[in-house]
């Protein structure tokens, strides 16, 4: 059953169009009957991955969605696909990152007319640190775009990846007649009926003499594919197409089924865990609070790490320390969803709790084991919160433990001083933050300028830290954990403080 998982996620830069390939691939996984398109100039329906308030409002994804479909290879084997749909926006690059330790692979859209973007290689990046394999997917070539030969060369040259084309557009924008898969020598065409046969490549049959020649070049000029090389991270395999008029999305799902890799080991303490492995095991890379605003429902993601997970078992979570029986697992598509009755390694899985669960827990049967490379990151942006009803103050310790659990925030709680200080990465979230605090908990909240720029968490054995305290007081807070959390005016003062107290550690990381 796990040879049978494909785990993996969609990255890009925004507007790439990785949430309409999204629903594409969902489209011809049978999924979804109708595909909405991307929201556009005020106008269309939103895409079904994008559910949030703020989200339709602004047509943008800002928290990562969970979908798994089903489809069945020309062999007649199931392949179960579990999509990992993530924020392209980088002020929401902690989810991303998250996201990208529970997959297996991913798809990297690039614009073809626009080639790697800022935030598409910060989160190349991201996946090379765990040696993800990503397969490419240069979209829009419908559209007046840049030279095949110049992206593809991008992507070998900023990358360090090999590049090998898999398909190769005949004629681009206004030219376009469709897409050449270089195996078969099949092009799907834009008009009469999908792969429509035009010879093999080599005898250049009713191909354009430029694009034979183009086509010539780029199997003389570029590596052959090698599974091999391609799953070790080291080679991407490059499919051109178009999302929106569904062009070489048939073969991208084709291309995941078929070279993608199972379920692979995932990371502890004690050395990496084996999808074969008896014991069930998992970790929490999401929680996501209020999904369905009419029932107040908080649920967390789990990646299955090992073991054939079964509806009612007890696992227990490390940051709890006593079992849980987990009763009603959720399957989802986007927002809707159904009871697992089991589940294999590679599958997430969503877990009801109130609180019980957070972001870098593991579950496990026997709580011996602890999943490691799910971090907090320094905050970028310190704001102060200020209540506009002096009465709900509750009401706003909640919702921050909660956006704080998700990951949408930190919160840090002054040692001097009554105002809380939320922390994040990127303004956006910000944005998200005063939309959800409104929209789901009925809070109305302004956020103050604050008087520290950066903070970083502090270790050091019981005197040093009580010396350090003495001394900074003002500077001082602790986080949700109880942590202790130097809140820092510059990057001068976080290297100043390192020097006057060598027994101390000053980390911009913390390991959930």
């Amino acid at each position: 059953m796990t040879a049978s998982r494909r785990t993996f996620a969609i990255i890009s830069h925004p507007d790439a169009g990785k949430t309409t390939l999204t629903e594409k691939l969902l489209l011809q996984g049978g999924a979804i009957h109708l595909a909405g398109q991307v929201k556009a100039r005020g106008q269309a329906r939103r895409a079904r991955s994008d559910w949030m308030k703020i989200e339709q409002q602004r047509g943008i994804s800002v928290t990562s969605s969970v979908m798994t479909f089903e489809r069945t290879d020309a062999d007649g084997n199931t392949i179960t696909f579990n999509l990992l749909d993530t924020p392209g926006h980088e002020d929401f690059s902690e989810d991303t990152y998250r996201t990208l330790t529970a997959v297996d692979s991913a798809i990297m859209v690039i614009d073809a007319a626009k080639g790697i973007e800022p935030q598409t290689r910060k989160l190349f990046e991201v996946c090379r640190l765990r040696s993800v394999p990503i397969i490419t997917f240069v979209n829009k070539v419908d559209r007046e775009g840049r030279a095949c030969f110049d992206l593809l060369d991008e992507v070998a040259d900023m990358l360090a990846l090999d590049v090998c084309p898999m398909s190769w557009p005949v004629g681009m924008g206004g030219l376009f007649q469709g897409i050449l898969d270089l195996k078969s020598g099949k092009v799907s065409r834009p008009e009469g009926g999908s792969k429509e046969f035009l010879g093999k490549v080599d005898e250049n049959v009713e191909l354009p003499e430029e694009v034979a020649e183009e086509i010539e070049l780029a199997q003389a000029g570029y590596p052959e594919f090698d599974i091999e090389a391609y799953r070790g991270g080291d080679l991407t395999p490059v499919f051109f197409g178009s999302a929106l008029k569904n062009f070489g999305v048939v073969e991208l799902i084709e291309a995941i089924a078929n070279f993608a890799p199972p379920p692979r080991p995932q990371p502890t303490e004690a050395g990496p865990v084996d999808p074969e492995h008896k014991e069930v095991t998992g970790f929490i890379f999401k929680v996501q609070a209020n999904m369905d605003p009419m029932h107040r429902d908080r649920i967390a993601f789990m990646r299955l790490v090992s073991g054939t997970f079964k509806r009612g078992m007890k696992l227990t979570p490390s940051g709890l320390g006593k079992p849980i029986a987990v009763h009603s697992p959720i399957l989802f598509f986007a927002q809707d969803r159904e009871i697992a009755d089991s589940a294999e390694p590679g599958d997430i899985i969503g877990i009801p709790n109130h609180g019980t669960l957070r972001v870098g827990d593991t579950l496990s049967e026997k709580n011996q084991i602890r999943f490691t490379g799910l971090p907090n990151f320094a905050p970028e942006i310190l704001r102060r919160v200020a209540l506009r009803d002096p009465t709900k103050t509750k009401q706003l310790r909640k919702a921050l433990d909660d956006l704080s659990e998700e990951g949408v925030i930190q919160v840090f709680y002054p040692e001097i001083g009554s105002q809380w200080i939320v922390g994040v990465v990127g303004q956006l979230q910000l944005d998200v933050l005063i939309s959800r605090l409104e929209a789901e908990y009925k809070v109305e909240a302004v956020l103050e300028a604050s008087p520290f720029d950066t903070a970083r968490w502090i270790k050091g054995d019981d005197k040093a830290l009580r010396d350090f305290a003495d001394f900074n007081k003002m500077n001082l807070a602790k986080d949700r954990d109880g942590d202790p959390v130097f809140m820092a005016k510059s990057a001068w003062d976080v290297s100043y403080q390192q020097e006057r107290n060598p027994d101390l550690t000053f980390s911009a990381t913390k390991e959930r």
